[in-house]
Formats: C-alpha cells, sequence, structure tokens
C-alpha cells in the first residue's frame, strides 16, 4: 500500500532527524500516531502528513519541523513539499502504473490482507425465533452479518457464521396452539384466536402464515387431526400431546422456510444452534452448576442468582427462578461457554439496540466462568424505517412489506442487501422503497452495478468486431481479445503502455484518472480499517465513490479510437475498475452485471 510506502520513509526520516540532533525529545508512540491523509486541496499534493504535533515536545515552529524532516524523506518518483505543518506527497506515473499492474496480477485476490492472522472467529446473528418470518429487522442483521463475515475473512479471519435458534421456552408452545387452530379452521371446525388479553390472545401467533403450514400438515396427517379434534373439541385447551405434536411440525416448517429465504438472500451459515440442544445436553446445568462450584450463584428469596455486579454489571441476576426452572440467560451463558469450548478465539455477536443492557451481564459471565471478557463483541443494530413515496411506513398497520421476504420480492436481492449495509450499523437506516426499485443515479446499488456494466461494455466494444455505418462493412475489433488477454496478464506487461497515458491526456484527463486510480489504490487501505471497525458500511459507501471517480474518468478520458497505446492504457485502467468494484461488491454479497 502506497500509505505503508510513505509511513515508513516518514518513520525512517524522524528517526534520522533525532539521531542527527536537529530534532529531539519525540516519544516512539507519537511517531506511530503520525497519520497518512488526503489533503483538502490536492494541490499540495496526493497525501499528507500533519506533525503540528511534534511541537510541543521540540519547542519548534511546526514549519520547521516538517522542513526539517523532509530533508530526510527519500521516495522515487515522488515530490515532496512543505505547507506549514503538513508535508505534502505528490506521486509520479510508477506508483499509479504499479497499481494497476498489481490489480490486473491479483485480479479476484486484489485487497486481501493477512491482518486477521487466522483467528478463530464466532459471528453470530439474525439469531431468532422459529415462531414465524423474518421481519424487516432480521433481513439487516441478515446483510450486515454475512457481509461482516465476508470483509473479516477478506481481512485474513478464519470465520464461523452461526444462527442461535431460539427455539426453547413457552414461545414454541404457542406456535404449536396457534398451529392447532389453524389445523382446524382448515378442517372447517369452528375455532379462531382469543381477541382479547384477558382471553390470552398475546400467547398465539395469529398470523395468515401458518395457514399454509395447516395445509401442509393435513396433506398426510388429516385422519389423525379429526380423532384428536373428537378428543379435545375446545380449540384453546387441545392435549400437551397435539400441543407438542403441533409444536415440532411448525417449528421445522419455519426453520425450513428461513433457511430457504436465507439461501435465497446469499446468507450461508456454517451452522444452526439449537437453544434446546443445550438443555437436552445437559450443558446448561452444567454451566450452572460450574459457576456455583466458583462462588459465582448465591441464594436469595429461593432462587438461585448470579453475583454478575461483581464483574461490572449493574446488579444481580437471577439464573434459576424459585421453581426451579433456568431463565433465559442461563442458556444464553451456556451458549457462549460452550462457543469457547468449541475452540475459537473471539466472539462477535450482532443484537438489536434494544438488547445494550444484556451486554454487561454476558461480559461479566464470562468473566465469571474465568474467560476473557473482551473476547466478546457485540454490535448494537439500529432499526430500519421503511419509506414509501416519501413517508414513513408504519411497519404495524401495514399489510404490505412487514415481512423480509415481500421486501425481497419488490425490490429484489442486490438492492436490499445494498440498502440495509449501506449505513453504520449503529444508525437508524431509511429504507427508501421507491429509490432503490429506481433505474437512476440516485440508486446507489444502481449507480455502482451501472459503473461495473459500463466498465464491461467498454471492454466489449473494444475487443468485439465492428460495422462502418457509412461503408456497411465489418470493421476489425480495436484490438483482438486474446491479445488484450495475453497483455494484461503477462508478468512482462509493459508499464511504459500505462506511463504513455501522462503524456498524452489532456490535464482534466491526466486529473480524472490520477483520481481514479489513487482510489483504485485506497482499496488495500479500506479492507483494513473496515475490518478493523467491523464496518461493511465502508465498504458500500467506499464502492459509490469510486463509480463517481470511475464515471468522472469516463467523461474526461476518450478509451476507443485512440493512439494504441493511450488506449491499451486507458483499457487496463477499465478492467482495474471492473475487477475492484467486483470484488467490493462480492464482499457486500451483490452480484456485478455484464448487462444493465
Amino acid at each position: 500500500m502506497i500509505k505503508d510506502i510513505i509511513s515508513k520513509n516518514l518513520t525512517e526520516a524522524v528517526n534520522l532527524a533525532l539521531k542527527n540532533n536537529e530534532l529531539a525529545n519525540i516519544p516512539d508512540d507519537e511517531i506511530q500516531k503520525l497519520a497518512i491523509e488526503i489533503p483538502k486541496n490536492t494541490e499540495f499534493g496526493d497525501y499528507a502528513v500533519n506533525i503540528s504535533g511534534f511541537a510541543k515536545f521540540t519547542k519548534m515552529p511546526p514549519i520547521k519541523i516538517a522542513q526539517i524532516i523532509s530533508k530526510y524523506i527519500k521516495m522515487d518518483d515522488a515530490q515532496i513539499n512543505v505547507v506549514a505543518g503538513f508535508i505534502n506527497f505528490k506521486l509520479g506515473s510508477n506508483y499509479l502504473n504499479n497499481t494497476i499492474k498489481k490489480i490486473l496480477e491479483q485480479k479476484n485476490d486484489y485487497g486481501k490482507i493477512t491482518f486477521g492472522n487466522h483467528e478463530k472467529v464466532n459471528l453470530e446473528y439474525i439469531s431468532a425465533n422459529p415462531t414465524g418470518p423474518f421481519h424487516i429487522g432480521h433481513g439487516r442483521w441478515a446483510a450486515m452479518g454475512s457481509s461482516l463475515a465476508n470483509l473479516m475473512e477478506f481481512a485474513g479471519y478464519d470465520i464461523h457464521q452461526e444462527f442461535y435458534i431460539n427455539d426453547a421456552g413457552n414461545q414454541i408452545n404457542n406456535l404449536g396452539k396457534s398451529l392447532w387452530i389453524r389445523v382446524l379452521q382448515e378442517l372447517g371446525k369452528k375455532a379462531d384466536f382469543p381477541k382479547t388479553e384477558e382471553e390470552g390472545a398475546k400467547n398465539y401467533y395469529p398470523g395468515e402464515y401458518l395457514i399454509e403450514t395447516a395445509k401442509k400438515y393435513l396433506e398426510n396427517n388429516k385422519e389423525q387431526a379429526e380423532k384428536s379434534y373428537k378428543l379435545f373439541p375446545d380449540a384453546l385447551n387441545p392435549s400437551d400431546e397435539i400441543i407438542n405434536e403441533m409444536s415440532v411440525f411448525a417449528k421445522k416448517e419455519m426453520l425450513k422456510k428461513q433457511k430457504q429465504l436465507l439461501d435465497n438472500f446469499r446468507v450461508k451459515f456454517d451452522c444452526f444452534y439449537s437453544e434446546t440442544s443445550l438443555h437436552e445436553s445437559g450443558e446448561v446445568e452444567k454451566t450452572f452448576n460450574f459457576l456455583k462450584e466458583r462462588g459465582e450463584i448465591y441464594e436469595k428469596d429461593d432462587a438461585q442468582w448470579f453475583a454478575s455486579s461483581k464483574y461490572g454489571d449493574d446488579q444481580d441476576r437471577v439464573i434459576k427462578k424459585s421453581d426451579g426452572s433456568n431463565t433465559y440467560l442461563t442458556a444464553d451463558i451456556a451458549y457462549h461457554h460452550d462457543k469457547i469450548k468449541r475452540g475459537f478465539d473471539r466472539l462477535i455477536n450482532i443484537w438489536g439496540a434494544d438488547h445494550h443492557g444484556y451486554v454487561p451481564r454476558m461480559k461479566a459471565a464470562l468473566a465469571a466462568l474465568g474467560h476473557n471478557p473482551d473476547r466478546l463483541e457485540v454490535l448494537l443494530g439500529q432499526l430500519v424505517n421503511i419509506i414509501i413515496d416519501g413517508e414513513q411506513v408504519r411497519m404495524g398497520k401495514r399489510k404490505k412489506m412487514l415481512t423480509l421476504e415481500e421486501l425481497i420480492e419488490d425490490v429484489g436481492v442486490d438492492a436490499t442487501r445494498f440498502w440495509m449495509i449501506i449505513r453504520s450499523i449503529d444508525t437508524t437506516l431509511d429504507f427508501d422503497v421507491n429509490l432503490a426499485k429506481s433505474c437512476s443515479d440516485e440508486n446507489p446499488v444502481y449507480y455502482v452495478q451501472y459503473a461495473h456494466a459500463r466498465a464491461c461494455s467498454i471492454l466489449r466494444n473494444a475487443t468485439s468486431e465492428r460495422f462502418d455505418q457509412e461503408t456497411k462493412k465489418e470493421l476489425a475489433p480495436f484490438i483482438e481479445s486474446e491479445k488484450f488477454n495475453s497483455l494484461i496478464n503477462s508478468e512482462k506487461f509493459d508499464l511504459n503502455n500505462l506511463s504513455s497515458l501522462w503524456k498524452k491526456s489532456d490535464e482534466n484527463a491526466s486529473k480524472a484518472t490520477k483520481t481514479l486510480i489513487l482510489k483504485l489504490e485506497s482499496f488495500e487501505d479500506l479492507i483494513l480499517n473496515s475490518a478493523k471497525n467491523r464496518a461493511p458500511y465502508m465498504i458500500a459507501r467506499y464502492v459509490q465513490e469510486l463509480a463517481s471517480d470511475f464515471h468522472h474518468f469516463y467523461a474526461y478520458s476518450r478509451v476507443l479510437n485512440v493512439e494504441d497505446n493511450l488506449m491499451i492504457a486507458r483499457l487496463s485502467i477499465v478492467q482495474a475498475v471492473k475487477q475492484v468494484i467486483s470484488n467490493a461488491l462480492n464482499i457486500l454479497g451483490v452480484s456485478s452485471p455484464e448487462f444493465m
């Protein structure tokens, strides 16, 4: 990365100035803090470093410090100048040529780094109840989680994607009771859901999605359902056996539908981990007993309490109720304990912002179990507002757009994924449905995909036979496809072809080209920063900026019907743009169309 080259030369220059007693008293950690930035006024340079912070140590004016340091900077093919407390770097064509060559050589691997050092990471996201369709909030976690997994793998982590199925507790019984009512309705029996809270309405799932499940159940179990109804005609009071049978069937069908939707949404989990399995395997009780042996559990009011306040929680938590049943926290502690026992170095969870209070108690649990609580990272996500015709839709009142599946059907997988990712996860997202469906430059996903399609079109036009409208004759391609591919894939790729770009281009074209190539070069640095910050939205923002720079380049730079060397140089840049857009969109789980 160019920033690494500048940083290395800058550090060496500072150390030489210190060694020669031209500067003094600058701590090593202050030297390491120097940040390579892009100056607001690019006339000064392509990159800049502010060394004003050294003034308090050297007791010298910033401009004097910058002048001293700049004397010791030795970079080939780069102009270095000082403005106030800034050292500016203006790069020559070799840096730009090498960037294009690197992209063409590395192709799909361009931008990959080893920062993660194969750290084993368990990435848990969505973690929904199998009681109904995914809502739109789940879609944000799905898009963010899967793109974060792609990003971190690209940055050198070993990622394991996990879906925690909340399939224990009373909600599964409620699902079974709800399915039974739908089954009876399909049989033509008199059955309906409770209407009021006093009747127990909150203990049912009245959504129409269970009608399809009921029909599927009756395909092979109609006779059994009739017999069960005769024995228990009260729809709201079925037997435990009926509830259990309905619950098992409904959970299986809901999970099947959820997995099908995730697959369609390009979300691939390595593991679907059942909460019920924790109880059945005895892991929950083992973890409870382990905490008790460590002196982290005490009894009060006939209940068992976890002393989480010892580890930073704002209060202690009930871990086993007075009736002997476990709380949800007990299973969650066991689950996270199990993750670490499975050998993961780091645990990353994506939770809704309403779970912010749950973070300190889970970290406390890990500490009480003898683990480093810093191994757990929790990304708290804000809500999604659906905007239609310029107005926010009240999700609870609208029949359409209630589910992720309906949103995907309306705007498509690509648009849904990209829009779910374009904002930081801790920021409320306004999802403009009309804009997401539009074919306009204002729609970010269309704008980016069009840039990729434009690059593909230019390359096709360059390597395809042409037709002369005046003579009505076919003409040879500007360059044969095999020749072009052989040229850019060759280890002997002639950088002089690219250098000709700077000699033959006018000022506007040259400036637009340089801006574009520096944006391409910054992709590697972007991967590092976005992976460090767990921020896929930075990739979405970058690829929009890259598309803008490419469109600007194309407006000023004729690619075809120019001198051969200049054409090859510009075609090489177009090929590099196509590659980097594809690499970025692949991380986001968004397709890169060749035609639009």
